[in-house]
Formats: structure tokens, sequence, C-alpha cells
């Protein structure tokens, strides 16, 4: 029985959404399948998108010893760093849930928090195949002047926060990437 309570605790938040859409359907169906089918379309995308993320984390993991990423992305990067951050937060494929994965395994591999907050910026909003639909459909002026303003804005974003959260803060995200295992 305790087991039972346990998974129903663990998994209250589907339980509600999912009685919420049943409740929706009876009272409004159009409306109730519309938001079905929304949320299975979104399922098979992330289904889709999360597999290849992770074989990729698995090769990194494996492959990228953590002295190689402590070297070039961690405390003592400086410059190289961030630059790095960006590099692969602007080259990564996939929509932003993507990053939480990758932002998990490096900071287990040891990179500091400033680089983590940017390549998560980077990958959120300075992406090549977004730019490049911007070049195309609104013009090279303004992708450039929102990519000169967005590189600045996410470092700035970045070193505040690394100087808002205490190291205690950030000690405590990192113990959680570490304990992600035992899950």
């Amino acid at each position: 029985m305790e087991k039972y309570l346990k998974t129903l605790k663990k998994y209250r938040l589907f339980i509600f959404n999912l009685s919420a859409l049943g409740i929706l359907t009876i009272f409004k169906p159009e409306i109730g399948i519309k938001s079905a089918s929304l949320s299975v379309f979104q399922l098979t995308q992330m289904l889709l998108i999360i597999p290849p993320i992770f074989i990729l984390l698995g090769l990194l993991d494996v492959w990228v010893p953590r002295e190689t990423m402590v070297k070039y992305m961690g405390e003592n990067s400086g410059i190289m760093g961030i630059f790095l951050a960006f590099i692969i937060g602007s080259f990564a494929a996939g929509p932003l849930y993507g990053a939480f994965p990758v932002a998990a395994v490096f900071m287990k591999k040891g990179v500091k928090f400033t680089n983590l907050m940017i390549f998560i910026g980077a990958w959120s909003t300075t992406k090549v195949p977004m730019l490049m639909f911007e070049m195309t459909y609104m013009g090279m002026k303004f992708a450039l002047t929102r990519l000169a303003i967005d590189i600045p804005g996410i470092i700035l974003i970045a070193f505040l926060l690394n100087r808002l959260l205490s190291k205690k803060e950030i000690e405590k995200v990192y113990l959680q990437a570490e304990n992600l295992d035992t899950l």
C-alpha cells in the first residue's frame, strides 16, 4: 500500500492534468480533443529529440575526460571558456529542454557556473539555424542587431547570476546534478 501511495504522490501532477483534460473533454469536447492532440504531438516531438541527446551525452561523458572540460571550460578557463560555451550552445540542435541534460553533464565534468549559464543562454537565443532564418526573412540588419544585443546580454546575465547566487547555492545545484544518477 505504501508503495502505491508513493507512486501516486510521484505522479500526482500528471494525474491531475489527465483528470482536468478528461473533465474538459466532457464539458467542451472540441477543446478537450484539441488539447489532447496537442499534448500527444508535444510528447511525440519530445520522444524523438530526447534519445539522440542522451546518446550524445553518453558519448560526451565517456569520450571527454573531466580534466579536459575543466581545462577549457572550468574555473580558470577565462575567455576560452566563454567562447566555447557560446559555440557549443549556438551550434546545438533541439529545443531548450534538451540543454538541461547537457548542462547536468557539464556540471559533472567541472564546467564553471558562469560558462554553464552562457551555454544555456546561447542555446536559447543564438542558434545558428535561427540566425539564418532571421537573415533570410527579417534581413541581415535585424539578425545581426539582435545578435549584437543578445551576446553581451547573455554574458551580463551569466555574470549577474554568478554574483547574486551564493557559493552555497551554486554548490547545491552542482550537488543535485551529481545525484541525478541515483534517481
